[in-house]
Order: structure tokens, then C-alpha cells, then sequence
């Protein structure tokens, strides 16, 4: 039993674990540096401004140093002929200006700016004025002569000077820089309008017609526009007037025929309202109505002066069947009289508004009875 050898359990042969950063755990403490390395917020900023307030510094000392104690270099003489070596001892002349022992003069017209000579822009405006009064001074007579005969094509230039000269224009200038104002003045113009010189040697100008055309009156452009196209013009007002009047007749027609036909339907209506009166029990009013009283009580005053109106309504009523003419001797003298056949009415529904059509009738019978006894005292007031 005791020389069977036994077996050691799994845990006593067991190896143990090791463990992996345990060997490099002093290295990777020794690269790393420590958390005072880096500054903090506060001193970066601090250290910003520091830098930023120096770089101020010398770039604002280098800058004093470059254009205070250093010597300006002066500029090249105009009339010397200067060669590679002197420009680096001086300054070339610049354009549109004169030197002389070193100092820059800029031209008329011109004003120092630096090292160059630009425009002087009083100078520059005073002559855009010069010129645009020549132009309107020019422009303008062309414009009236060819609208209406008074003024001149060509207009001498002493003229425009002296005008300019009258008016104070120039006062505020030197003689210099007058001279200067009118040369350049004189060389926009001669790009501007046409000029001549005329048999007794004085320099006149003309307006160009393109330019002369945008100073016409605008009562002379639509006159001359006018007068070039008076065919259409004169064609289209006559076509305008036609057919106007066309549309007016054509109206008045519509209206007359309107008229008519409403006439004619009153006295159909008066008359038919008359007879259905007439034959009733209670009134003893005549079946008939004269003609001429009838025509009086429709028209109105202006239609009476037109003959042409009535007329036409009596042609209407002589082809209707309904309605019988004939004459009638009434008082003496023979007029004709209208009335209305009641057995052939077409309108026996307004039997029920007969009342109404009795109080009507017996207005026009008293009005007629008014108009008969004006009538009577008239014939009576004459025979007497």
C-alpha cells in the first residue's frame, strides 16, 4: 500500500499567474511628465499678452525710426537727366508735376498726394461746369432757332466767355488757374461740339443735332412730330371723328326706335284702360279718345318739336287691328279719334284692377275737360 505514489491535486501544480503591467509600470511613470509641466490657463493668457504687447512695440519703433530719423530722399530735377545710380539718391519726378532742387510742384490742376500728383477735384468740377454751360448755351440756341426761329445755329465762343465772365463763374480762381480751367475746358469742347471759324476770324460753336435734340421744348417735340406724320395723324382723327359719329347716330336710332315703342304701348294701354271704363255700368265715359289730346299728354315738351316721333307711333297704330281711327265732329271742327275694341282685348285680366283704371280715366277726363274749356275761352277770346 505504501509504495502505490499518489497523485498531487491540479491546484499544487499549478504555475501562477503573472501580471502583465507589473514589469512596465516604472517605465511608463518615467516617460510621463509630470502635471507642472504644462501652465495653466491664467499664465498662458498672460503670456499672450506679454507677446503681443512687444511685437506693438517694435513694430512701432521700427516704423518712427524709418520716417523720423532716417532723411526723406528728394526728388529728381525735371530738366536733369537722371541715371540708375542717382535714382537710388532720389526720387523720380512724377507725372503731371515739376521738380526743382529736390521739391515736387505739381501742376495746375493737380495736388501733392505722397510722392504722385493726382486731380484736384475743385479743379476737375469747375471744369465738368464750364463745359456743361457752354453745352446748354449752345445746345439751347440751336434748340430755339429750330423750334421757333430766334435763336442761333452757330454761337460764337467770345460770346459764351463773356456771359461766363458777366455771371462771376470764375471768381473764385486766379488768372493761373483760370487758364488752366478754360484749356481744359476748350479741349472737352472741341470733343463735344463742332467748331469753325467764320470770314471775320471769330471761333463759333454748333450743337451736334443728336445733343440738340434732348434741349427741345416738349410742346416743340410733339409739334414737329406732328407735322412729320400729319397723314396718319390727320387720317386717324378723321377715322376718330367718323366712326364717333356713326356710334352717335347708331345710338339716336336705338333711342328713337326705344321711344316710339314705348309711346305705342301707353296709348294702347291708355286706350284699352279707356274702353274697359267706358262700357262699365257706373261711368259715362266716352268709348273713344282724341288723337291730338293723346299725343299732347305723352309727349314731352322737346319730343313735340320733332314730328318725325309721332308719326311713327300713328303708323303703328293704323296696322294694328285692335285699335279702329275714324274721324269725328267734336264741338265744330272734325278730328280724329281713337278707340280701343273691347271684344278683342287681349288683356281682360286687368278687369280686376278696374278701380285703379277708373280713378285714372277720370283724371285725364277732367284734365281733358280743362284742357276743352282753355280751348273754348281761346276760340271765344279771338272771335271777340
Amino acid at each position: 500500500m505504501d509504495s502505490i505514489p499518489r497523485k498531487r491535486p491540479k491546484s499544487e501544480t499549478k504555475t501562477p499567474k503573472r501580471k502583465p503591467k507589473s514589469s512596465h509600470s516604472p517605465i511608463k511613470s518615467l516617460l510621463e511628465p509630470p502635471q507642472s509641466f504644462f501652465p495653466s490657463k491664467e499664465e498662458f493668457i498672460k503670456l499672450l499678452t506679454v507677446l503681443l504687447v512687444a511685437c506693438a512695440v517694435a513694430f512701432t519703433c521700427s516704423f518712427l525710426a524709418k520716417h523720423l530719423d532716417s532723411d526723406p530722399k528728394l526728388f529728381c530735377d525735371s530738366d536733369s537727366d537722371s541715371t540708375d545710380s542717382d535714382l537710388d539718391s532720389c526720387e523720380p519726378c512724377p507725372v503731371n508735376g515739376e521738380c526743382h532742387q529736390g521739391k515736387l510742384q505739381c501742376d495746375h490742376g493737380y495736388r501733392k498726394q505722397g510722392t504722385l500728383c493726382i486731380e484736384d477735384g475743385a479743379i476737375n468740377e469747375s471744369t465738368k461746369k464750364l463745359v456743361r454751360h457752354f453745352e446748354r448755351k449752345v445746345c439751347e440756341a440751336y434748340a430755339h432757332n429750330e423750334c421757333y426761329g430766334t435763336g442761333t445755329i452757330w454761337v460764337p465762343e467770345n460770346d459764351v466767355w463773356k456771359d461766363l465772365r458777366s455771371n462771376g463763374f470764375m471768381d473764385n480762381f486766379d488768372e493761373s488757374a483760370y487758364n488752366f480751367v478754360k484749356a481744359k475746358a476748350v479741349e472737352a469742347l472741341a470733343e463735344l461740339l463742332e467748331k469753325r471759324t467764320n470770314a471775320n476770324g471769330i471761333n463759333e460753336l454748333k450743337c451736334p443735332e443728336s445733343l440738340m435734340e434732348s434741349y427741345k421744348p416738349l410742346t416743340c417735340r410733339i409739334q414737329q412730330w406732328l407735322l412729320q406724320h400729319i397723314v396718319i395723324v390727320s387720317s386717324s382723327c378723321a377715322m376718330l371723328v367718323t366712326c364717333a359719329m356713326l356710334l352717335r347716330i347708331i345710338q339716336r336710332k336705338r333711342h328713337f326706335s326705344s321711344r316710339v315703342e314705348q309711346l305705342y304701348d301707353q296709348v294702347c294701354h291708355f286706350l284699352e284702360e279707356n274702353a274697359v271704363t267706358s262700357n262699365s255700368a257706373d261711368n259715362n265715359c266716352e268709348p273713344w279718345v282724341m288723337a291730338s289730346r293723346l299725343r299732347d299728354h305723352l309727349l314731352l315738351p322737346r319730343e313735340r318739336r320733332d314730328p318725325l316721333l309721332w308719326t311713327k307711333v300713328e303708323e303703328l297704330i293704323q296696322e294694328d287691328s285692335r285699335i279702329d281711327r275714324y274721324p269725328k265732329i267734336i264741338k265744330g271742327e272734325q278730328k280724329v279719334v281713337w278707340e280701343w275694341q273691347v271684344e278683342g282685348s287681349l288683356s281682360l285680366s286687368k278687369l280686376k284692377k278696374r278701380r285703379e283704371t277708373q280713378k285714372r280715366v277720370r283724371q285725364i277726363s277732367d284734365s281733358n275737360k280743362i284742357l276743352q274749356d282753355n280751348y273754348n275761352r281761346r276760340i271765344a277770346e279771338t272771335s271777340s
